[in-house]
């Protein structure tokens, strides 16, 4: 089952002063979203492996559409998260369905590596529903500079029938971070916490 996308939103953001100090480099990120017809709307279904597919499809396009929209290389990103907003004639296991199992893997490829998991979040909602997609370190979760978070909303989705779907992708991680934790010069990348 391949996705019928109503449309593809992508967005960046980039800050450039932070409580009155300069920001350098700049802190960037990038969200896509797809806006796509749900098969199982309004029906219940003990398979959801359609919508295993389509997050698969969705990883790969969206997580790409990311790194583009940066202008960076594929190696070059630093954080990633996803989430998905379920019309109403659907149900959050729809959600986790293109989330979990097999949208990671394109996801990964998109942005090179990705040992650590990649951060999720999943809701029903209506027109105009607003979710964050919460953001990690691709290579370490324990990196907390790159603890973070982008609100994806698309004011005329989810219809009942439709499922947005959002990849979140940063080139670097928040500004002015100073909390402490692992640094990103010394992950390690090899168990995804480190």
């Amino acid at each position: 089952m391949t996705a019928k996308i109503r449309k593809i939103i992508v967005q960046t953001d980039e800050v450039r002063i932070e409580m009155g100090r300069e920001v350098q480099p700049p802190a960037r990120r990038a969200l896509a979203m797809a806006v796509i017809e749900n098969p199982y709307a309004g029906r219940y279904a003990d398979n959801l492996d359609g919508l295993i597919a389509i997050g698969e499809e969705l990883g790969g396009l969206l997580g790409q559409r990311c790194v583009q929209a940066l202008g960076i290389e594929p190696g070059q990103a630093q954080s990633y998260g996803k989430a998905a907003i379920v019309g109403e004639a659907g149900e959050l296991e729809h959600a986790a369905a293109l989330l979990h199992p097999k949208l990671g893997a394109p996801l990964r490829a998109a942005v090179e590596k990705g040992a650590a998991l990649v951060p999720s979040s999943k809701k029903v909602g209506g027109l105009g529903t607003a979710i964050d997609v919460p953001l990690g370190h691709k290579d370490a979760a324990y990196v907390r500079s790159h603890f973070d978070a982008m609100e994806a909303r698309v004011a005329d989705a989810p219809r009942s029938h439709e499922i947005v779907v959002a990849v979140a992708v940063t080139a670097s991680g928040r500004p002015l971070a100073r909390i402490g934790g692992l640094q990103v010069s010394d992950i390690q990348g090899v168990d995804g916490l480190r």
